[in-house]
């Protein structure tokens, strides 16, 4: 491979990252856009009844839908394209004999994995008008830490397979690696608190919906990532195969 600078790939990192980011917004907007109405609908419904009137946003329901989520998407994007592409750097090489398009969609599915679905299945996402405004803090800081003893078991686990590699062989110790991370994450599950907001009265069926639409945001994100990452990174790490010569005829 041709020797490159992170700077390089980190550039082609936050660029893939920005085609993420794009994926990103339109799952969005198409998917999640309409359960996000329907919940808030239901807290106006609450507030009307409460109150005579319900105080208008300084922002327009119609701009944060729009401008506002295909800013905060495309600004995501870009930032874990540059976190995940020093990933790469340093995982290109070491988790086996796999090219960059091959060690993109690892290190994109593994940062799927640690970084969403772990902590999405203990603390899934909950729709507007869905939790205790007084609670915040506490709910934002156990998915915050939710996120980062799934980063560290991950890489525990990485370790505990390289380790385990030259005597077991590279089948075993990954088979080996992920129980352990498995049970460790299911040590973590049991000691953490839960968290269940959920109004009775609340639809079931729109919360199920909600939360399946952001599992799949950060699906369609990390999938785009992986794989325009892998493709801009392959053009800069293998060298293009030398023209052949044109064969001259025999005279």
């Amino acid at each position: 491979m041709n020797p490159v600078s992170p700077r390089v790939l980190l550039v082609r990192g936050m660029l893939a990252g920005l085609l993420a980011g794009v994926a990103a917004f339109l799952v969005a907007y198409l998917l999640g856009e309409a359960k996000v109405d329907a919940a808030i609908a239901i807290e106006e419904a609450g507030a009307h009844a409460a109150h005579d009137h319900a105080e208008e946003g300084p922002v327009s329901r119609t701009l944060q839908a729009t401008a506002g989520l295909g800013t905060g998407t495309l600004l995501y994007g870009v930032a874990i394209g540059g976190i995940a592409a020093l990933v790469f750097c340093y995982a290109l090489g070491r988790i086996g004999r796999f090219g960059p398009r091959a060690t993109a969609l690892l290190v994109s599915g593994g940062l799927f994995l640690t970084v969403n679905l772990v902590p999405f299945l203990k603390y899934p996402a909950n729709p507007p008008a869905v939790g205790d405004p007084d609670t915040v803090v506490r709910r934002t800081t156990l998915f915050v830490l939710m996120i980062a003893l799934s980063v560290l078991l991950a890489s525990a686990a990485l370790i505990l397979g390289r380790r385990l590699a030259p005597k077991l062989g590279n089948w075993n110790a990954t088979v080996v690696a992920s129980l352990a991370f498995v049970a460790a994450i299911a040590v973590a599950y049991a000691l953490l608190p839960g968290i269940n907001e959920v109004p009775e009265d609340f639809p079931a069926a729109l919360v199920w919906s909600f939360r399946l639409a952001s599992l799949g945001i950060q699906a369609a994100m990390w999938t785009t990532f992986g794989l325009a990452f892998g493709f801009l990174a392959e053009r800069a790490l293998v060298p293009a195969p030398a023209p052949k010569e044109a064969v001259q005829p025999a005279s």
